[in-house]
């Protein structure tokens, strides 16, 4: 995203040197190193500069549809123009994926379960809750810990910055680390969207 080049001429030019061993796509030159399995690494250069060199399965090139547009579309894209801009971007909670981290979102609580008391690794007791938040794309859960319990409220809309999606019993959770924050604001959010709306517990 760095160099803006175009999704679908990029996703090609992949293709092209996969099978001709190099291609160009505007400034940028793809070459074939190597090939490890069922994966090509390929090596992209801007003249004597390397500007990246990774491994690409098969499958993702044989793809119909353009994988790299319908990525661009989401997360990478919103977090390059954030870098770009120094503006609060926020992802919809459909685009959220496990394992991401350093994400804002945005979204309206709809319920904030029960607190409970848990022992944790640190060897202290907590109190920890889940609180249900949802967008107009989606819902997920977002684990609570202590004064962070209080400090939302149900029908309110809330601001998360730097946070983490994690995986729990296999579905998506937001968590909000030392470096994150929670924060309640006054906003005007559209109706919220429960198909996902899944039960889930905090990990500890």
């Amino acid at each position: 995203m760095k160099y803006e080049v175009d999704p679908d001429k990029l996703f090609y030019a992949l293709i092209s040197a996969g099978e001709n061993h190099e291609s160009t796509c505007g400034d940028l030159s793809i070459r074939f190193r190597d090939k490890r399995q069922d994966k090509i690494v390929f090596l992209i250069t801007k003249g004597s500069k390397v500007v990246a060199q990774f491994p690409i399965s098969n499958e993702f090139l044989l793809e119909k549809s353009n994988p790299i547009r319908n990525f661009s579309r989401t997360s990478l894209l919103r977090r390059y123009q954030v870098k770009k801009t120094g503006a609060s971007c926020f992802l919809p909670i459909t685009d959220l994926r496990i394992g991401m981290k350093k994400v804002s979102v945005k979204g309206k609580v709809l319920e904030i379960a029960k607190p409970t008391a848990v022992f944790t690794r640190f060897g202290n007791y907590a109190s920890v809750a889940n609180a249900l938040i949802a967008d107009e794309t989606g819902a997920i859960k977002l684990c609570l810990w202590n004064e962070q319990i209080n400090s939302v409220s149900v029908g309110g809309t809330i601001q998360l910055e730097n946070a983490s999606v994690s995986a729990f019993r296999g579905e998506r959770q937001l968590r909000i680390g030392k470096r994150g924050m929670l924060i309640e604001v006054k906003d005007v959010m559209c109706k919220p969207d429960l198909k996902d709306s899944n039960s889930q517990e905090c990990k500890m």
